[in-house]
């Protein structure tokens, strides 16, 4: 069962620094598998490397800081102020430390495109310190749902009072990424470390858990068909999947592709899933009854689509991580086109959804972030950074009335973009 978070959670210092400075990849909360988080890292010496060293341990890999890109003091002040708040004399002195050993790298810069649609961007910060929103999802009523995958919580914000509720997973560490709503209003949630997907009843708080076999791990993201079919991929495990929630079956299928990383997923107008491959520079379709699978290899070896988008009429779109470029794929026809995208080839686009005749997407390596439409018919970008940071967007959805949730990891919050308007930007 989940229950309602009565207070902030205490999170120790260290282990929010490598929140904020991990890459953006798919993570184990407990153990740091991403990239960066890899290998042995020598702190140097000076004060803070001992409590570094003992601290930030206990939660996560030090490479995870050491492969950070680095801040000046004063940001790494203001990230602690997202995260916890901490004596003056202990937060300068820790920020010293981290400035002197950690400073800023060459990122590339926000190039921000000009154009005539107007947005205004609402953010909130979530209630428990250092939890990484990861996932956002559209709820009843205009609310926006999260996942706090380092808090092991689900949040749920009313934007029209501002009121957060939050509920603890039963299993601990789970590591709640993807969420997805059915139809009859339960919310959906994979449990990225424990190899469960779970249901949870927002109205009772009660939580199912349909434990997955042992060797699929790391579930990833969940999609509802109509039927009420649940579908998911489970990215370290290279596999996709199905639950049928009447029966409690689970089937499931291992890609073609050795160490593919199946990642983001959609479904077409007739209900066939497409998915990245964010492995490799392939994404595919499977047979929604058989699980049998489709490759459509893109044309770039370096390509690594990572999330996906589809327009109505049935064009996948994808974000290339890898190169920073957008990408369209014809399934009919296997035609691909690219575009680069505004902010360069280390721009990382990252969270992608369809929206109004237009493909919305986040540069997730530009600090900061920077929010980007493409107007398919036009072929225009324009583009927008992001008020709060961002702090990797790593997803983001549609609304019914036509904005934008979105959920800043490394800066501890959750936004709504409001498409066409001019209100002014706010933050909570």
């Amino acid at each position: 069962m989940l229950r309602r978070s009565d207070a902030l959670m205490a999170v120790a210092f260290f282990c929010v620094l490598s929140v904020l400075a991990m890459p953006a990849h798919s993570q184990d909360p407990r153990q740091g598998r991403g990239g960066g988080g890899r290998g042995q890292v020598a702190l140097p010496d000076g004060p803070g490397k001992e409590e570094v060293q003992t601290q930030c341990t206990k939660c996560h890999a030090l490479g995870l800081i050491a492969n950070s890109g680095g801040n000046t003091k004063q940001e790494w002040a203001e990230l602690f102020g997202t995260m916890v708040q901490l004596p003056n004399v202990q937060r300068d002195a820790i920020a010293e430390y981290l400035a002197k050993n950690y400073p800023p790298q060459p990122r590339p810069q926000p190039v921000v495109v000009p154009g005539a649609m107007s947005v205004s961007f609402k953010e909130w910060n979530v209630p428990t310190l250092g939890s990484r929103p990861h996932d956002p999802e559209p709820g009843p009523g205009g609310t926006i749902w999260w996942t706090g995958m380092f808090a092991n919580v689900l949040g749920r914000l009313d934007p029209k009072t501002n009121e957060m509720k939050e509920y603890h997973a039963t299993t601990p560490a789970s590591g709640p990424h993807g969420l997805a709503f059915d139809k009859d209003g339960y919310l959906w949630f994979t449990a990225n470390a424990k190899g469960y997907v779970g249901k949870l009843d927002p109205k009772t708080g009660d939580v199912v858990e349909y434990k997955l076999p042992e060797d699929v791990r790391d579930p990833h993201t969940p999609l509802i068909a109509p039927s009420g079919t649940v579908f998911f991929t489970a990215q370290g495990a290279n596999y996709i999947g199905r639950i049928n929630p009447k029966t409690g079956e689970i089937k499931v299928q291992k890609t073609p592709t050795e160490r593919a990383n199946p990642y983001g997923m959609v479904f077409t107008s007739k209900g066939t899933p497409f998915v990245c491959d964010f492995g490799t520079n392939k994404i595919i379709e499977f047979d929604p009854e058989t699980l049998a699978i489709k490759e459509y290899e893109l044309p770039n070896s370096e390509s690594r689509p990572r999330r996906i988008a589809i327009s109505p009429d049935d064009i996948i779109w994808y974000a290339d991580y890898s190169r920073g470029y957008l990408g369209r794929l014809d399934p009919k026809t296997g035609k691909v086109t690219d575009w680069p995208s505004p902010s360069g080839p280390r721009s990382q686009p990252y969270g992608i959804t369809y929206l109004n005749g237009a493909i919305w997407y986040v540069e997730s390596a530009i600090r900061p972030n920077v929010l980007v439409r493409f107007d398919i018919k036009t072929e225009k970008f324009q583009s927008w950074t992001i008020p709060g940071g961002g702090g990797v967007v790593r997803n983001m959805k549609s609304t019914r009335d036509g904005n934008l949730v979105i959920a800043e990891s490394g800066v501890n919050k959750v936004g709504l973009v409001l498409v066409g308007s001019k209100e002014a930007n706010s933050s909570r």
